[in-house]
């Protein structure tokens, strides 16, 4: 079966489903598990190096991270020269790199990593330097030239265009020119959850950013994490939310650091070291390699977790893995101990007399019948892999629960169901609308057509990632080239911005390739 769930999410009214699979990824066969690496902005800023480079590669190797699964030495800004040069090209500063960026990039893969670089979607970088906006093609082809394997993007000096559809096309436009290139780079958007990119990135980017910059201290890494935390239904192999660089090593306590790396491996999220790798303490690189942590991270069902429950600063998150055990964290954000119990059927394991808990940081085994709990430090967790039984579908926050849709037969004759939710009928002058239509079925979609009514006075001005006929009373939205194949458990994300003369009405009847979706 097909089921197809929708979300559309506007300036007013937003009709939103959770989605019962991951995102439909960008399809450049990259970043298939969260990007694991490290960036130089968090420690260094504008002090980065050749030099710098080069010695965390080294550490990276030495220190037994390589073989963890860190690859990606990214540069972040201030690697280049204030102007173009001649033919508009952008200069490395060779002052900082002697022997160019191709010249560092040699030696970083030479031990096996990957390099990474930095650059704006604007005029100008964050520190005033030479922004793409407007070079793509050429930065493009200059990184590709490099031997650059990773682009972190950024949003400064956007020169006003800050519309949803503007970001979408700024970043679309550097996609576009990656692509041209051949080479494989990952493509990181920087553009702070500015325009909700959770809800159109997959098409374009591996992985967004989800929030603004983070800082070393624990009320900064919860304010991020209570963000991204909400955004699962949202990300999947190839197509990650980015809760911004890690801090462990960098001010917070060691809770603290095994705090911020558990929750950022439960939500799948790119673990990208901000420390000063060269001089960090054994505790820090201990934390940093945790084997069992990371291959929760980086586990190939690609599910980022989610909470199941949340009260009064305690908080229980459950992630399905691949072989069917599942990693849950019991995190509590408040300052002293606290017990927070929760229980097997409740993390979506059932079938089973007894459960096997592995705890990932002390590595000790125990059993139980169904109740996990533990005694949790002030700004701790406990995490643990609960294995036995079988596992139930993404469990439901709870209070929360999420029907199956029925399944019904499309005009093709492929069984499709699909369901809208949420629907609330206020708006002021205009909206912006993203629908995500996700294919959880076991067959794919080769081409896609969702029509839906618009209320009588509501005209679409411009739409993205999809072709609006016509633009107003009964619309349907049909697949663009890049986007029209929906493989099992994939998803792709359209849009439009749409005007209204005295109708604040929701858009309704949705149905894809002729087979109505129920709104719940």
């Amino acid at each position: 079966m097909i089921a197809v769930l929708l979300l559309v999410a506007v300036g007013g009214w937003w009709v939103g489903a959770r989605t019962a699979g991951p995102a439909y990824a960008l399809g450049n066969g990259l970043a298939l598990t969260p990007p694991m690496g490290w960036n130089d902005w968090n420690s260094y800023g504008c002090s980065v190096s050749d030099s710098l480079i080069r010695q965390t590669a080294d550490k990276f190797v030495s220190s037994g991270l390589a073989a963890a699964g860190y690859q990606y030495v990214n540069i972040d800004d201030c690697w280049m020269q204030h102007s173009r040069d001649s033919s508009g090209n952008l200069q490395p500063d060779f002052a900082k790199f002697p022997s160019g960026i191709s010249g560092v990039a040699a030696y970083v893969h030479s031990k096996g990593l990957k390099l990474g670089i930095y650059e704006d979607a604007g005029t100008a970088t964050c520190a005033g330097y030479p922004g793409s906006l407007g070079h793509e093609a050429q930065d493009a082809r200059l990184f590709a030239s490099w031997g650059v394997d990773y682009l972190k993007y950024d949003n400064c000096n956007n020169a006003g265009q800050t519309s949803q559809q503007q970001y979408i096309a700024r970043y679309t436009a550097m996609r576009d020119a990656l692509a041209a290139t051949g080479r494989p780079i990952v493509f990181s958007i920087c553009e702070w959850g500015s325009s909700s990119p959770w809800t159109w990135g997959a098409n374009v980017g591996n992985l967004w950013r989800t929030t603004g910059d983070i800082s070393a201290s624990f009320s900064s890494m919860l304010s991020i994490y209570r963000r991204n935390v909400t955004l699962a239904q949202y990300a999947g192999p190839g197509a990650w939310n980015d809760p911004d660089m890690l801090e462990v090593g960098r001010g917070m306590s060691t809770e603290e650091d095994r705090t911020e790396f558990s929750l950022w491996a439960e939500m799948a999220a790119p673990l990208l070291a901000g420390n000063n790798l060269v001089t960090a303490s054994a505790t820090t690189l201990s934390i940093l390699g945790n084997k069992a942590v990371i291959a929760v991270d980086q586990d190939a069902l690609g599910k980022q977790g989610r909470e199941v429950s949340s009260s009064g600063g305690l908080h229980v998150l459950t992630k399905p893995l691949s072989n069917g055990d599942a990693s849950v964290v019991l995190f509590n954000e408040n300052s002293g101990a606290a017990t927070i119990s929760t229980t097997a059927a409740a993390v979506g394991k059932t079938g089973s007399a007894t459960y096997t808990l592995n705890d990932l940081w002390t590595g000790a085994v125990s059993s139980t019948t169904g109740t996990i709990s533990a005694s949790v430090p002030g700004h701790g967790v406990v995490m643990y892999r609960v294995s036995g039984g079988s596992s139930s579908p993404s469990p439901s926050p709870s209070g929360s629960a999420s029907p199956s849709p029925s399944p019904s037969s499309s005009g093709s004759g492929v069984p499709v169901a699909c369901r809208v939710s949420d629907v609330i009928s206020k708006w002021d002058t205009g909206l912006t609308a993203n629908i995500t239509i996700t294919n959880s079925g076991s067959a794919t979609v080769s081409g896609w057509s969702l029509a839906f009514t618009l209320p009588s006075g509501q005209t679409i001005s411009n739409g993205w990632n999809a072709t609006y006929s016509p633009s107003s009373g009964q619309v349907t939205a049909t697949n663009v080239s890049y986007n029209g194949t929906l493989p099992p458990g994939g998803s792709t994300t359209i849009g439009f911005q749409a005007t209204h003369t005295g109708n604040a009405a929701a858009p309704a009847a949705f149905a894809l390739n002729g087979a109505p979706c129920a709104v719940s």
